[in-house]
């Protein structure tokens, strides 16, 4: 295989990638009379799509993934590159060490507000493998560590996964029945970004293949961010704040109503210490009919936000929010289960998605920190023939918040309320606690590989429709407000159509 590659100045992770190859063009091999497999490989996926909206939307069926990815997700594209510097002899116990680098975004020219800008990418992994080193079967592996079972294709979700956010150390061992990784690092750039405070992680996941079409597996991991006196961005506490108070921003001036002319004693934040953690189950299985089915489960507890601030009396105030964001959960289950109706003629995926999410400090005010949602997507794909398909995939969706309204239903609905009433200082929004979405998408699907719901490359040409009980449920540049000087009008739309010209491909 040969390549050609010409390029000016591009971006510095695409560089890298491109050094990696050229290097192992121009490295000689060891020289073995036996064909040896290329020193450096790459692999990747795309999606790009054009999706005219004339309803004034921003080229999406709906707000995301709960209605299935389908049409509501936005372009991509992902390059990950492999350079053997040891190369793994077969059948030899051997040490080998490999090279991975994976650059991704989500910007693609034409067909996203970045227009293909390099600087919408991301080097967002790095690191080195070496297997056969001091222990026989483990693979030890240094720089990110992202790591999961699987995925729910349909929502494109990853319920069992951990060590996203590390870059570290881990140890695999894996065998025909047994896949074991452990590992520790720092999650502090990738969750605080420019107000870095060091967050030690460590994590464990185990999956057991005890029988033929069934696994199962389990894993999580503890994030722990310590005090550190004197660091303004590592967990503080601003002491007495109220949560009501914090979300209208008015912490500060209750302090000054309460104790006049002592705004120079406002408290000190204290530092303290934060901790966070995920841990997930996974079952699947498959035979006959059945393909496949996974199963999973996760709980997470978020780590607690660093500050705000607040103006008040021409001084800007910062609040540390450690001890009033930390007790923040999500708990989630789904499946996705791949079935044959009629061999060669007829599959079916289908998923169910679950999910709580509570907020123990904040029983005050209605969010997405507080509710519940629930959805169910299923995609029929038929065979014309084994290269032209016709796909049909219809979901249903409810979300429910748990302290009062949270979506609109008209466009004359009061922006904020209690219970239902209108009032300039509530908390609520909208004039419903529940929204309704059902969506359905139909079009025919060139697979130039044959069939499969998710074989790829795919070539797209669908139409989307969703209705849902709150208005103009999808992102779009409406100008909500109800002010009688609003040039733009405020349009009010339950059904949403869009055409879509897409391709999907992995390489």
């Amino acid at each position: 295989m040969s390549a050609s590659v010409s390029f000016g100045r591009l971006h510095r992770p695409l560089i890298a990638l491109a050094t990696c190859a050229l290097v192992a063009t121009l490295v000689p091999g060891t020289g073995r009379a036996e064909p040896e497999r290329p020193r450096a490989t790459a692999g990747g996926y795309l999606r790009v799509m054009a999706r005219p909206d004339f309803q004034g939307g921003d080229g999406r069926l709906g707000y995301w993934n709960l209605h299935g990815r389908l049409l509501n997700e936005r372009p991509y594209a992902a390059l990950e590159g492999r350079l053997d510097i040891l190369q793994e002899v077969a059948g030899r116990k051997t040490p080998w060490t490999s090279l991975h680098a994976r650059v991704e975004g989500g910007s693609v020219g034409n067909a996203s507000p970045d227009n293909g800008s390099l600087g919408a990418f991301r080097l967002s992994q790095l690191f080195v493998r070496a297997g056969n080193i001091g222990l026989e079967g483990v693979v030890w592996q240094l720089g990110t560590l992202d790591y999961f079972m699987g995925d729910l294709g349909l929502y494109d979700l990853r319920p069992a996964q951990i060590f996203l956010e590390t870059v570290g150390f881990s140890a695999r061992y894996r065998d025909d029945s047994v896949d074991i990784t452990i590992g520790v690092g720092d999650s502090g750039y990738f969750i605080r970004r420019d107000q870095y405070s060091p967050i030690l992680t460590a994590g464990l996941a185990a999956r057991f293949s005890p029988l033929r079409g069934f696994e199962f597996g389990l894993g999580g991991q503890l994030l722990y961010e310590a005090k550190v006196p004197g660091n303004r961005f590592a967990p503080h506490t601003t002491p007495g704040l109220d949560y009501e108070n914090w979300l209208r921003g008015e912490v500060v001036q209750r302090y000054a109503e309460a104790n006049p002319g002592r705004l120079d004693d406002f408290p000190n934040p204290a530092p303290n210490d934060a901790v966070g953690f995920s841990a997930f189950a996974y079952v699947g299985f498959g035979g006959g009919p059945l393909r496949w089915n996974n199963l999973y489960a996760r709980v997470e507890k978020r780590l607690p936000d660093q500050f705000s601030t607040e103006t008040f009396a021409d001084r800007v105030f910062r609040l540390h929010l450690s001890a009033l964001t930390d007790d923040r959960f999500e708990a989630m289950i789904g499946n996705e289960a791949q079935l044959i109706l009629i061999d060669g003629v007829l599959d079916l995926s289908w998923g169910l998605l679950y999910g709580h999410s509570w907020n123990d400090d904040n029983t005050v005010a209605p969010g997405d920190d507080n509710r519940t949602f629930m959805s169910t997507v299923a995609r029929f794909q038929a065979y014309m023939t084994p290269e032209i398909h016709l796909l049909l995939e219809t979901s249903v969706a409810r979300e429910v918040s748990h302290q009062g309204n949270l979506y609109r239903g008209y466009g004359d609905s009061v922006f904020k309320s209690t219970d239902g009433l209108t009032d300039p200082r509530g908390l609520e929004f909208g004039d419903r606690r529940v929204r309704d979405t059902w969506q359905l998408k139909l079009g025919p699907v060139i697979s130039p590989l044959g069939m499969g719901v998710y074989t790829r490359p795919s070539f797209r040409f669908l139409y989307g429709l969703q209705w849902s009980n709150q208005i103009n449920a999808f992102g779009n540049s409406f100008v909500e407000s109800l002010d009688q000087f609003n040039a733009y009008g405020a349009p009010s739309q339950r059904w949403h159509h869009i055409l879509a010209l897409e391709v999907e491909a992995w390489f």
